[in-house]
């Protein structure tokens, strides 16, 4: 094993363990720092039994058996359409709506006509009332979002009533109607303001408009209030708690449906996922999760080669055995013999080489052997001239054969070679 393939192995693993620890320390105090610090208000309208926010309706909810004490509240999560078709008609019951925003369909306006008109109560508190339900009670309601101050004072017809005057500075954009059913319709409160608008003359005219009513329907009756925020967590903790009670004893005291499924606040979750996706931190924390592991696996896919282990070579025995044998030659000072075998071995080379005859070394195979090898006719005419000469030596000495190796060598270094 190459020790520099371990240190790179060992240096990546190390630096891929050094990135992670890295990810899920900052994952980490992401989480923490997510849990530990203070939470902004959320003034965002809800109007949901369980939302504890300042316009949600835990509160009133909570104390909704209080109100009505001698009947059962039922919280309604489901479509107004399917709670009535399905209810005891036998059992008179009122129907609670509270939200900013409230439209039935066909189906819904049908049944909740029906429900009314068999001698029943809904009480709708919303700021926008449209729809079929909406016409055929004939009723009309606008909204009024240039104020000049932030306080609306809210006031009912009733006299009776131990508090006079209700103010609400927060979260309010005035509704009221513009049109009812003087036949069948009762005012029971009005609300005042004023108005900033530049194209009306009277700018600091206090406005007195109805925003609180009750319009008969066969034999049961709607009571609308174009004020939903009064019955907010927000208002019934403060000075305006009597608002709503005082609101609700227009309704019989009977079994009393709570509507938790037409809600601006209303949650639907269907999924671990969507759950994850609707917390803040729970949310952050996936997608560092996420962008972690896909680093993560960037830095760590990048391919890791199984370790190469090193091979040797094959060794050249032919060299080794020619090397011995020169050696062993060369011991011997049996030069004659050596020479011989060099001899030999270029006369081979040549054959191979250049394709030359060398069964008679002539003129004319000094002359083929030149223009072959790309070198001089003397140099190749010295060449084989000492080649011969020492053919014809009977005794050769240790000059003699480094003259020819000299010369065998200087000879092969051509282009080609």
């Amino acid at each position: 094993m190459n020790p520099s393939t371990n240190k790179f192995n060992h240096n990546l693993g190390k630096r891929s363990k050094i990135i992670l620890g890295l990810l899920i320390a900052v994952l980490i105090g992401i989480i923490v720092t997510e849990i530990v610090r203070p939470r902004p208000i959320n003034w965002r309208p809800s109007y949901t039994s369980v939302s504890k926010i300042p316009f949600g309706c835990f509160v009133l909810f909570s104390e909704l058996p209080n109100i009505f004490s001698n009947n059962e509240i039922k919280s309604v999560e489901n479509s107004m359409y399917d709670v009535l078709i399905q209810r005891d008609s036998t059992i008179p019951s009122n129907y609670l709506i509270i939200n900013d925003f409230v439209y039935l369909d066909e189906q819904e306006t049908n049944q909740v006509l029906k429900y009314v008109a068999n001698g029943n109560q809904v009480f709708i508190a919303s700021s926008n009332l449209t729809g079929q339900l909406a016409d055929t009670l004939n009723i009309e309601i606008t909204q009024q979002y240039d104020i000049q101050e932030d306080s609306v004072r809210a006031s009912f017809s009733n006299q009776n009533f131990k508090q006079e005057h209700f103010y609400f500075e927060r979260g309010v954009d005035p509704s009221y109607f513009v049109s009812v059913d003087t036949a069948n319709t009762e005012i029971l409160g009005h609300i005042q303001f004023k108005t900033s608008s530049f194209l009306e003359d009277n700018k600091n005219e206090i406005k007195v408009r109805p925003n609180f009513i009750k319009t008969t329907f066969g034999e049961g009756s709607f009571i609308i209030n174009t004020l939903p925020v009064a019955y907010t967590n927000y208002y019934i903790l403060g000075d305006n708690r009597d608002y709503s009670t005082q609101s609700f004893s227009y309704l019989n005291n009977h079994l009393l449906y709570w509507d938790d499924y037409k809600k601006s606040g209303r949650k639907v979750i269907t999924s671990p996922m969507r759950f994850i996706l609707n917390q803040p931190a729970l949310k952050w924390s996936y997608y560092l999760l996420v962008v972690g592991l896909l680093l993560f696996v960037i830095f760590k896919a990048k391919r890791e080669q199984r370790i190469i282990p090193i091979i040797k070579p094959l060794e050249n025995s032919s060299v080794e055995f020619a090397k011995t044998v020169g050696s062993l030659y060369y011991q011997h000072r049996d030069y004659a013999n050596l020479n011989d075998k060099k001899i030999t071995y270029f006369l081979t080379y040549v054959r191979n080489r250049y394709y030359v005859n060398t069964t008679v070394l002539d003129e004319n195979f000094i002359t083929q052997l030149s223009a072959k090898a790309g070198k001089s006719r003397e140099e190749t005419k010295t060449l084989i001239d000492l080649i011969l000469s020492l053919k014809n030596k009977p005794i050769h000495t240790e000059q003699d054969s480094l003259a020819l190796v000299q010369k065998i060598n200087t000879f092969k270094q051509s282009y080609g070679r």
